[in-house]
């Protein structure tokens, strides 16, 4: 039996812990056979490092990142940390799947009341980064997302790459847009999610957060690798 490692990185919200937490204990819920632990890859304990090396003497290891898209600790940490062992693997970031896109219309149709209006504009904000993995990435997500809202959308980015998420909110106010809506691609509250926040837009939509079909994305990530 292969043990599922959900990795994610740390956070100083005791909300955002709680909210990764409940997510694993769904994931737990939907793979009642199989070991299901945490680990992260920054501020917090237990390390990565730590827990394949418990881990990988027990059984197959499969790390699945608890993270949106490709960029430096799926590239660098968990690369770093799977590829020395045979019998560990790593799975693909989530923010991909249709069922994120599914999850972040459910949030920003609870953050305009179900009632889109002309001159809404919608600006998928994640938290970047230079790869250009990470870039295609989120370009898959608000590909994704437009097929399930009536906005137009555009993308900012929280860090490491052009334009910002305030940048991009102000653009879409320059090219006619009565109301913007700041999608928050982010998991768990925390920081990024602070920095959406602080965006200006006129509406911001709650974190991803914990929901059942965010942890099918995270078994489905895990059985695929």
């Amino acid at each position: 039996m292969t043990t599922l490692v959900a990795c994610s990185h740390g956070t100083d919200s005791p909300e955002g812990r709680r909210a990764v937490e409940l997510l694993v204990d769904l994931v737990r819920q939907l793979l009642p056979e199989t070991r299901v632990v945490q680990a992260f890859v920054d501020v917090q304990e237990p390390t990565l490092l730590e827990v394949i090396e418990q881990e990988r003497s027990l059984d197959d290891v499969v790390v699945v990142p608890l993270l949106l898209s490709v960029g430096f600790h799926t590239a660098v940490d968990i690369a770093d940390a799977v590829r020395p062992h045979d019998n560990v693997r790593a799975g693909k970031p989530l923010g991909t799947h249709p069922l994120i896109a599914e999850v972040l219309a459910d949030r920003l149709r609870a953050t305009v009341s179900d009632t889109w209006v002309p001159g809404d504009h919608v600006v998928l904000a994640a938290a970047g980064s230079s790869n250009p993995a990470a870039v295609a990435d989120v370009n898959a997500a608000a590909e994704h997302l437009a097929r399930l809202i009536p906005a137009p959308i555009t993308i900012g980015y929280a860090s490491a790459i052009d334009p910002r998420i305030g940048e991009a909110v102000a653009s879409a106010r320059r090219d006619g847009a009565s109301r913007v809506i700041a999608a928050s691609h982010v998991l768990a509250p925390g920081y990024f999610a602070g920095l959406v926040q602080r965006s200006g837009a006129d509406l911001v939509s709650a974190p991803l957060g914990v929901d059942v079909r965010i942890a099918e994305v995270i078994v489905d990530r895990f059985t695929a690798a």
